[in-house]
């Protein structure tokens, strides 16, 4: 909690990619604060349901935004931008984030070269879908698209398929994440600050370790394949008498532990001994295993695998997860002071001092332009008739 508590972030963000990165920044207790147009703000807050029943807080903006403030301003306006610039001064920022494309740096007045002259030792986070030198809009799913996730995702045969969360966006927040990290270690060594620009489509190939590295070495055809596994068997989804399991036995010596069963002797063939022979035949015998299977209760199959230890589980739905003794015990919360409206949070992914201490509670999810006036007019000095005067301009 005392490492991180006197660091500002100050973040010109929208939509999620930055967003979430700066939720994250804000579990480690940073003290950080998002900048929107003072007309448009971020889309994000009509999205979802209006279950505050006001403007701009819908449901899909709560989800990760807690623990933050909230300014309005206009930035390529010259007095935005000389707002701008005095609240780098004086509230002393340590990171910047933005998510605008590199096209509006220099109109914004947010260039990396520009605020390096009034404060010297930022750390400076750009992300775009492509990376610096380009301008082209980026949509998770589009970056699915052409970073070959959604060629694997989906039954084999069937249509490309998007993931169930958005990958690129929240994977490229957690690359953001290590990055910073990085550049804190850098200043805090040698008192410098970094630029750093990260491309959520190279972000989002990254993750594709296995296929690139056999696709170019030697020559390997990886496409969808459904819910079993391009390398062991059986990986799969099982039909039980009540639902569904997810089986996976990697290794020969578990396979072996589950022939040993009485249910599964009938496996025990000398061709399916090691992996190659049961992944040449991984058709069938996941049609035997499935007869085996849908004769049992997905609770005693998974109690029968569990103690032979091969790895096993339900197939959860999002209710189901909350009330998982290992996330229950994690989940995070944010109340509203105005409405009383507590809004559940997913956990993180691990439990950070500033986390521990405020018993897993965030503030909730700053209202458009929250504070203006705690900011521009308690610290930065200006006048209610000066704020007024900004506000009619769309300054702020």
């Amino acid at each position: 909690m005392e490492l991180f508590k006197n660091l500002t972030v100050l973040s010109l963000e929208q939509a999620t990619v930055a967003p979430y990165l700066t939720f994250r920044l804000a579990q480690d207790g940073m003290n950080v604060i998002r900048l929107e147009h003072p007309v448009f703000g971020d889309p994000n807050r009509f999205i979802g349901g209006n279950v505050l029943n006001e403007e701009r807080m819908n449901a899909y903006f709560l989800c990760i935004n807690s623990g933050k403030k909230a300014l309005t301003l206009n930035m390529a306006d010259p007095k935005g931008r000389e707002i701008f610039y005095e609240l780098l001064e004086k509230l002393k920022v340590d990171i910047f984030v933005t998510n605008q494309l590199p096209k509006n740096y220099e109109k914004l007045g947010c260039a990396y070269d520009l605020m390096k002259k009034i404060k010297p030792d930022i750390i400076w986070l750009g992300l775009t879908g492509f990376g610096p030198d380009s301008n082209e809009g980026a949509y998770d799913p589009i970056l699915q698209a052409r970073s070959g996730l959604m060629e694997l995702t989906g039954e084999a045969g069937g249509d490309p398929q998007v993931l169930g969360i958005p990958l690129p966006d929240m994977g490229t927040s957690e690359h953001g994440y290590g990055l910073l990290m990085k550049a804190l270690f850098k200043r805090a060594v040698t008192g410098e600050g970094t630029r750093i620009d990260l491309s959520m489509f190279e972000s989002t190939v990254s993750w594709l370790t296995v296929p690139i590295a056999l696709t170019k070495s030697f020559g390997a055809k990886i496409s969808r394949r459904g819910n079993t596994h391009e390398f062991f068997c059986p990986v799969s989804v099982y039909k039980t008498k009540d639902g569904f399991v997810y089986l996976a036995v990697g290794n020969d010596r578990q396979w072996e532990s589950m022939t040993a069963l009485d249910m599964f002797k009938s496996l025990a063939k000398e061709e399916y001994k090691k992996n190659k022979g049961r992944i040449a035949d991984v058709h069938n015998l996941n049609k035997r295993i499935t007869a085996i299977t849908e004769q049992h209760t997905s609770e005693d199959l998974i109690k029968l695998f569990t103690s032979i230890t091969v790895p096993i589980s339900g197939i959860k739905n999002v209710e189901q997860v909350i009330e998982d003794p290992l996330v229950a015990k994690r989940i995070l919360s944010s109340t509203d002071p105005k409405t009383g409206t507590t809004v559940t949070l997913a956990p993180p992914p691990n439990m950070t001092p500033f986390l521990e201490a405020s018993d897993r509670k965030l503030s909730f999810p700053p209202r458009f332009g929250q504070e203006n006036k705690a900011v521009y007019g308690d610290i930065l000095g200006y006048s209610d008739t000066a704020l007024a005067e900004f506000k009619e301009k769309g300054i702020i």
